[in-house]
């Protein structure tokens, strides 16, 4: 993906400077081809990112679109949270019921790290320029790629409509006092109560051992869920039927790549188009909720849940 604070740019992933000839620029998408074509030994995640890198910049009339926006707008990435907005004006379907604030305290942070970044008595005339955020050190970026990351999950599951019930920013310590140690979203719906981590690591990622593996994954994604989700669990006296991960579609292959049980949770790591078509059917294996035992665990996640 290129529309990511996170993510190279179609240069980079060419691996050429932004001003180089248009001839340089077809040598260089031709030899990344082969570099990363599956059948040669390549990797099939980067072979896709080389392709929609060659359809932003490969004509002169694309390049100069791309040269002035670079994937994003400053509007696209500061307008805030969207989980509340109807999916569409005319929209008028009945959605899931919502609490918290997806993306928030993650935004906070970021505009208070890009403000001491930048430095003391600077004005910031847009802390979400596209050219202030890319010259941003990773982990500044990481962290606006990820409060973006949950604003768009939040839009999702709020379609799955008025069977479900969402918590967005929950404390995930037993002392309910560190927010880095914060379940992204539970969602509770028919097919079971779910954990959901929203990642954006800018890139294509693989699985190992159960675990998310890529240059720009820092410790253990899916372990860290699952026990932030143990410890709800513990706390609220509920179950959970699974755990997802949730990531942008260009990072991953396969639609629902299924990670197996950790500490008996089935997990899953989903793409964004693919999230709400797994809520509503569940992880396979998953235990289903239904009847009194739904309102039930929505009265004890209630009184139980504190937003970050």
């Amino acid at each position: 993906m290129f529309d990511s604070p996170m993510s190279s740019s179609a240069y980079e992933v060419l691996r050429v400077a932004a001003d180089v000839d248009d001839e340089g620029l077809r040598r260089a998408y031709r030899v990344r081809l082969r570099e990363t074509h599956p059948d040669t030994g390549g990797d099939a995640a980067l072979f896709v990112q080389v392709q929609r890198a060659w359809e932003l910049v490969g004509t002169p009339e694309a390049r100069s679109v791309y040269d002035r926006g670079r994937g994003s707008t400053a509007g696209e990435w500061g307008s805030g949270s969207t989980a509340s907005a109807p999916s569409r004006p005319t929209d008028t379907r009945p959605r899931a019921r919502s609490y918290g604030q997806p993306g928030g305290w993650r935004r906070e942070r970021y505009l208070g790290l890009i403000r001491e970044w930048v430095g003391r008595g600077v004005d910031i005339a847009d802390p979400y320029a596209p050219a202030l955020v890319r010259s941003a050190p990773p982990e500044i970026r990481h962290i606006l790629a990820d409060a973006l990351a949950e604003e768009e999950t939040a839009r999702l599951v709020s379609e799955l409509g008025m069977g479900y019930t969402v918590w967005h920013d929950v404390f995930a310590d037993r002392d309910g006092r560190d927010p880095e140690q914060k379940l992204d979203h539970l969602v509770l719906g028919p097919s079971g109560l779910y954990a959901l981590l929203s990642e954006d690591f800018g890139g294509p990622v693989g699985v190992r051992r159960g675990e998310i593996s890529g240059p720009n994954v820092i410790g253990a994604p899916v372990t860290e869920l699952v026990s932030r989700a143990r410890v709800i669990a513990r706390s609220a006296g509920v179950r959970f039927s699974g755990a997802m991960v949730v990531l942008p579609d260009d990072d991953v292959l396969e639609a629902v790549t299924e990670l197996g049980k950790m500490r008996g949770t089935p997990v899953a790591l989903v793409t964004r188009s693919a999230l709400t078509t797994l809520l509503r059917r569940g992880i396979p294996g998953a235990r289903e909720v239904g009847g009194t035992e739904l309102f039930d665990i929505r009265t004890r996640l209630q009184q139980r849940v504190r937003h970050v």
